[in-house]
């Protein structure tokens, strides 16, 4: 059945707490959704049409900026970013260990290094003190996580990085629809990216966006995700030249968001507050249920923030308890609750180890990782599926409670 011990899965003789399992996550798309996706399916563009535009302004209203560009992924969209801000060869980017390989991958793609900064244990936030420590000539950028949904230390962070002449770049892949200090996630740093995978707060299958109120890095971005290649008259190196013609300036990549996907995009972007809404409805309760037992610990909340809760991470500190996290999580599958693990620290992948990259270089981010647990948080979630996971995790936690 599972990988453990005869006399751990003693409990597990009795009827899990639920029937069927109930993923981490699971996107919300309803049939106005699939009506808008069917109209461009029928219509004479399926990518590069106006959809997309659509949904870009739409997205930058959102988000607060001038500016938005869409992508085929939040990972393309970080390539962009770097690109954008300058990064090459010789180049370093601080950022999180405690994230997506993306976060940190975007910067190898345009030559760069990436230097890892520790987290704060009780955020999960990338530590700004520890920002400052990292920063030498060779910084470029930072590329700071908004982890789970709960926006960084922007003020700090943004004057550390306008004192050093460094390009912000905000990765809020889990921070869409968020607020920190009365500000939208687009109003921070220079450049904000979201993902809109199928786990995420809006979802058009696979998509990113990057959005900025920077004119030049608007036009650099949509030349890097169309080979480098302009048609506009103004940015042209041949002047009076026919209507039909284009050059390619640097060299971009095909990272074209569809037609089908924005329109998708467009209509789920209208739901985003009530998708917000029910995330941070979810989040109290499960606050308030763990509230109480010692050995849990949940994501602390920075002041003037608020998050958009993309994740639900639970802390099992591992002094509290007769059986590791791995048993936990174990236990949790058994009990037919989705739990999943974000995130293994970027520089421990086998790839980062190769690249030189020593074990123990964040240990507050080495520490929380051994110790969480992502439970199910999505909008679809109904009350009883909550019920049913706080079900779980009392009757785990009081088995395995030392």
């Amino acid at each position: 059945m599972l990988n453990m011990q005869k006399e751990q899965l003693a409990m597990y003789g009795a009827k899990p707490v639920r029937e069927k399992m109930l993923p981490y996550g699971k996107q919300w798309v309803d049939e106005t959704d699939i009506e808008n996706v069917v109209n461009v399916l029928r219509s004479d563009f399926l990518s590069s049409g106006p959809e997309i535009p659509k949904f870009e302004e739409a997205l930058a209203r959102e988000a607060g900026t001038r500016y938005a560009v869409a992508f085929s992924s939040g990972t393309a969209a970080l390539h962009a970013a770097c690109f954008a801000a300058g990064v090459e060869t010789g180049s370093e980017v601080i950022t999180s260990p405690l994230t997506f390989a993306a976060s940190s991958n975007c910067i190898l793609y345009t030559g760069g290094k990436p230097v890892f900064a520790d987290i704060d244990p009780l955020t999960f936030n990338i530590d700004s003190q520890e920002v400052y420590k990292k920063i030498t000539p060779n910084t470029k950028a930072l590329i700071i996580v908004d982890f789970a949904g709960q926006p960084a230390q922007y003020n700090e962070l943004y004057d550390m990085a306008s004192n050093h002449g460094l390009v912000t770049i905000r990765d809020a892949a889990h921070s869409i629809g968020s607020i920190y200090k009365e500000r939208r996630p687009g109003m921070s740093t220079d450049m904000t990216i979201f993902s809109f995978h199928p786990v995420k707060h809006i979802t058009t299958g696979e998509g990113g966006a990057v959005v900025t109120d920077r004119e030049d890095f608007y036009h650099q971005l949509l030349m890097f995700r169309n080979h480098g290649i302009t048609r506009d008259e103004q940015m042209l190196e041949q002047q009076n030249s026919p209507k039909w013609y284009y050059e390619m300036q640097f060299l971009g990549y095909n990272y074209r968001i569809t037609d089908i996907q924005a329109a998708l995009g467009t209509s789920q972007l209208k739901r985003l507050e009530q998708f917000v809404k029910r995330r941070r409805e979810l989040a109290v309760l499960y606050n308030k249920a763990f509230e109480q037992m010692p050995g849990l610990a949940f994501q602390q909340q920075a002041e003037e923030v608020s998050s958009s809760w993309h994740l639900y991470p639970l802390r099992w500190k591992k002094d509290f308890f007769s059986v590791s996290r791995d048993t936990i999580f174990q236990a949790l599958l058994a009990e037919n609750i989705g739990v999943n693990l974000h995130y293994i620290p970027v520089y421990l992948h086998p790839y980062y180890q190769s690249l030189g990259y020593q074990r123990g270089i964040c240990p507050n981010a080495e520490a929380v990782y051994e110790e969480l647990i992502t439970i199910p948080l999505f909008p679809l979630m109904t009350d009883r599926d909550l019920q049913d996971v706080v079900d779980a995790v009392v009757k785990v936690y009081n088995y395995f409670l030392k």
